[in-house]
This record gives structure tokens, C-alpha cells and sequence, in this order.
């Protein structure tokens, strides 16, 4: 009997175990960002996408100001998070029938690491400088830089077509 007793209380601890493991998938999305019903941050860098796994199927995704951030659901639980401007916007989840799966303030941001900013006069220009410097084009930047810049690019895309 004190084995069934051991068996029994092993068998609802694991029980409990599961349970709070799975509650924690179906409320949340990743140990990296948290998606719950209630309102938290996301941070995105600008030209940045970033990967958001909800526990409960996405029906319906509502971006505040898709000027500044956009969202695909690449599949029920996984949703893109693309940084399009510098700003402030929210995301709105829904299931299926409507419910709030997520509600979330999406902050975007300019991304900092191997970014150099050069300024001549009053025209500024991009560099990520990781390893070696290349142009890149960031909201800002001046409006010859970054025609130039686009033109090189898709020069060579053409080129590697």
C-alpha cells in the first residue's frame, strides 16, 4: 500500500508538473519574448525581423501603424515581427473566435552594434562597419547616399541573375 501511495503521489506531482509547463506554452511564446493576453514590449530594430511563437493559434493579427512595424502569421503559432520605422505602434492577437491572445506595445528601434554614422555638412550617411564598412541605408540618411546606394545594390543583384 505505502508503494501504491508513493506511485500515486509521484503520478499527480508529475501531473502538476505538466500542467504548469503546459499553461506556461499556451499563456506565453518563448523564453525570449513573453506573449500573454496583457499588455507588454516588444523591441524590434528598424530593417530587423524578429520571430514571435505564441502557445494559442493566431486567427487575426492587427498592427497599430503598420508605418512602423508589420506582422505576418507565418504559421498559427509563429508570427513575423518586421521593423519598418523608428516608433511606437501596438499588436493585437485574436483567436479564432475573437478572443485577445496578445496585446502588445512594439517599439522600434535604430540597431546600434557595428553602425557608424558619418555627417558632412548637413548630409548623413550609414556605415555597418562589421567586419569591413559597406553602406547601408537607414531612415535619415540623405537622399543622394541612399539612391546611390540602392543603385549599387540592385546593380548587383542584377548581376548575380
Amino acid at each position: 500500500m505505502a508503494r501504491t501511495l508513493k506511485t500515486k503521489t509521484q503520478m499527480h506531482f508529475r501531473a502538476l508538473i505538466t500542467a504548469l509547463v503546459l499553461g506556461g506554452t499556451i499563456f506565453g511564446i518563448s523564453a525570449q519574448t513573453s506573449l500573454a493576453a496583457g499588455s507588454s514590449e516588444v523591441s524590434v530594430s528598424v530593417n530587423m525581423a524578429r520571430i514571435l511563437r505564441i502557445g494559442s493559434p493566431a486567427a487575426t493579427v492587427i498592427i497599430g501603424n503598420p508605418g512602423i512595424a508589420d506582422v505576418t502569421i507565418q504559421d498559427p503559432q509563429t508570427l513575423i515581427l518586421t521593423g519598418r520605422s523608428y516608433g511606437v505602434t501596438n499588436l493585437i492577437v485574436l483567436d479564432a473566435v475573437g478572443n485577445p491572445v496578445a496585446d502588445l506595445i512594439i517599439e522600434v528601434v535604430q540597431q546600434q552594434a557595428g553602425l557608424v554614422t558619418v555627417y558632412q555638412g548637413s548630409a548623413r550617411t550609414t556605415l555597418s562597419c562589421e567586419p569591413n564598412c559597406q553602406p547601408v541605408i537607414m531612415l535619415g540618411d540623405d537622399t543622394s547616399f541612399t539612391t546611390d546606394t540602392m543603385a549599387s545594390s540592385s546593380l548587383v543583384a542584377s548581376q548575380a541573375n
